[in-house]
């Protein structure tokens, strides 16, 4: 298997969505290779904190200021660019 292989079954891995011939070949590759080692780890984690997490309301005053400045900036970046 190669790492192109690998990130090609990497969604259906993570979901637990392979049959056990396929998974059995990821995880091989997974043992010798570490940079989809590293890969799956990280996405791995990276779903988990994205599951675990709570959406956090702002207060009306704060995004308010924060759309105000968002939007500055992105008008400034656009009269630079078109000077």
């Amino acid at each position: 298997m190669t790492c192109a292989d690998f990130l090609k079954e990497l969604t259906d891995y993570l979901d637990a969505t392979i049959d056990a011939s396929t998974r059995a070949e990821l995880e091989d590759h997974l043992a010798w290779c570490h940079n989809c080692y590293v890969i799956c780890n990280t996405t791995k984690k990276t779903i988990e904190i994205y599951r675990d997490s709570q959406l956090y309301e702002l207060p009306e005053e704060l995004r308010s200021k924060l759309e105000v400045a968002i939007l500055s900036k992105c008008t400034s970046r656009k009269r630079r660019s078109t000077t």
